[in-house]
């Protein structure tokens, strides 16, 4: 038994599971902006990242990994309504290349935004748990007490996402403010608000996200540390669906342990090759995503 526990197989499969999570949550945030506002946030990775900056720089007051991180998320909600109220808000019921090209630019401006504070370096964030792999039997398995927590993490903060939008009556707001906003008003929904609300609440997944990320060791904080994140996150919200939380789950950590298969038995560069196959077979299958029930709205 712990020699199939320490196995390169068990390897390849906890590594890409502590990938895969990380691929949903960013999925999950994109799902989520989604279903509360019908757009699709380019800018995702950006945003959370510099909130990310601002919450750490904490860290030079002498202020703990948990204060900053509880900072990192209160500036990813301020952040995440602003941007809706600022930049977006003026964007709904416009063709939907506007969005996405103005999402693009605003990607752009808040990483050129970071380096010029904070410069392209990689910071280092503290770790709250250690990152050295437990022993079985004298040899190493591919799980830490840092993956358990990022793991760990991820996996809380997907079920109250989709306990939101399944067992919630805001979570049904947040969807009909998107689908039928006229209808909403006339029903009484604030429909302004709960606009403003899915931003920030996708900002805020986004920042767990980042933190995760940035604390692992060989990482660290960059401004283009969400970039290729948000790539195979992006390849696993279409995989999923859009109107999906649970597919975007799914899908996420089912990509991870496929490219942890094709890194390890093929080569690293081919994991966007086979992450761009999988997406366009999905697709081909299901346009709407694998896991999305209505075929009705466009995606």
């Amino acid at each position: 038994m712990d020699a199939f526990l320490t196995s390169r197989i068990i390897a390849d499969v906890l590594g890409g599971l502590t990938n895969g999570v990380i691929y949903g949550m960013v999925a999950l945030s994109l799902v989520l902006i989604w279903r509360s506002t019908g757009v699709l946030n380019f800018a995702q990775g950006a945003m959370p990242m510099f909130a990310t900056y601002v919450g750490f720089a904490l860290l030079s007051y002498h202020f703990g990994y948990w204060a900053c991180a509880v900072a990192a998320l209160i500036v990813g909600l301020a952040v995440g309504g602003l941007t809706e109220r600022l930049v977006v808000r003026g964007l709904y019921g416009k063709p939907e290349i506007n969005p996405i090209v103005v999402m693009v630019g605003f990607l752009i401006v808040l990483e050129a935004v970071a380096a010029a504070i904070w410069s392209s370096f990689p910071r280092s964030l503290p770790s709250p748990f250690s990152s050295i792999d437990w022993q079985l039997g004298g040899h190493p398995v591919s799980l830490s007490p840092f993956t358990v927590y990022e793991i760990g993490a991820s996996i809380v903060v997907m079920l109250l996402v989709a306990a939101l939008f399944r067992f919630t009556n805001l979570g049904l707001q947040l969807r009909a403010s998107a689908l039928a906003p006229e209808v909403s008003r006339l029903l009484g929904v604030r429909v302004g608000r709960l606009l403003t609300l899915g931003w920030m609440l996708s900002t805020a997944v986004g920042v767990v996200t980042t933190i995760l990320v940035s604390s692992n060791f060989f990482t660290g904080l960059t401004p283009q540390v969400n970039d290729g994140i948000f790539a195979f996150g992006f390849i696993a919200a279409a995989v999923g669906g859009l109107e999906s939380p649970v597919g975007a789950i799914v899908a996420g950590v089912s990509l991870g342990i496929i490219l942890q298969f094709v890194q390890d038995y093929l080569n690293s560069n081919a994991q966007i090759i086979v992450a761009l196959v999988v997406l366009i077979v999905a697709l081909m299958v299901r346009p709407n995503g694998v896991f999305t029930k209505s075929s009705l709205r466009r995606v």
